[in-house]
């Protein structure tokens, strides 16, 4: 599989390493860093693209390869107001895209155990909810991606939360979510219920970025056997 990077930052390399020692070939390392762009002949002959760069260029940077035809995995976050445009060019235009907002298999395996506990306490309504998440001080986005999609989650399966809010509460509609920067944590989620007389907690560490680059590489290999949108639950099977 020929791998184009787009962003080729810590993550791109170390997605690098991986993608090599699992036998793939990249071909092209956009970046500034680099030097190399979207008009390299080595770009256009990639298989598929990882994109892990930053919030304002990510959206520009998938038009770019729907306009090669070239599937993407998509590993930036803070962009996701477009989202609905990505699946219709999925839908209509015939591109492929693998959107998620954390690409760790463990995580993933978090998302269904908040689902599955979200749905058990709806009908707990002496238990509030509320999230904390952590990451490196280099993240440009608050909450995180996966905190978002805890979030989402938690909304679409307890009826009596609406919406979440950064680092308040408003209404007791209202998800709370605490967002920290601190060192070089690569990731920290967790998801509390709180009643009088106990709590339940859910909680994700992750070690270090090496399970995050190793998910987008295997998004990338289904990525290269699929067409549409596709996500982590498609690829895990959940």
């Amino acid at each position: 599989m020929k791998i184009a990077l787009i962003g080729y930052g810590k993550m791109g390399q170390i997605i690098e390493k991986i993608a090599k020692s699992r036998g793939h070939q990249i071909v092209a390392r956009i970046d500034p860093a680099t030097g190399e762009d979207f008009s390299s002949p080595a770009f256009k002959s990639a298989d598929v693209a990882i994109e892990f760069s930053i919030p304002k260029a990510a959206y520009d940077n998938y038009m770019t390869c729907f306009k090669h035809n070239l599937p993407v995995v998509a590993g930036t976050t803070g962009w996701t107001e477009k989202l609905s445009e990505i699946k219709e060019w999925c839908a209509n235009k015939g591109q492929t895209f693998f959107y998620a907002s954390n690409y760790s298999v463990g995580v993933n395996i978090f998302f269904e155990i908040n689902r599955q506990l979200s749905r058990l306490m709806n009908a707990q309504p002496n238990y509030e909810v509320s999230m904390t998440e952590v990451h490196h001080i280099h993240k440009l986005d608050a909450p995180s991606g996966t905190a978002i999609t805890l979030a989402e989650d938690l909304i679409t399966n307890i009826d009596r939360k609406t919406k979440w809010e950064l680092e308040k509460q408003s209404a007791d509609d209202v998800i709370c979510i605490d967002a920290i920067r601190k060192d070089e944590v690569p990731g920290i989620h967790t998801v509390k219920y709180e009643s009088d007389v106990d709590e339940i907690v859910i909680h994700h560490s992750a070690k270090s970025r090496q399970g995050f680059a190793l998910g987008a590489v295997l998004a990338a290999e289904f990525t290269c056997k699929n067409k549409g949108f596709l996500t982590m639950s498609d690829l895990l099977k959940f």
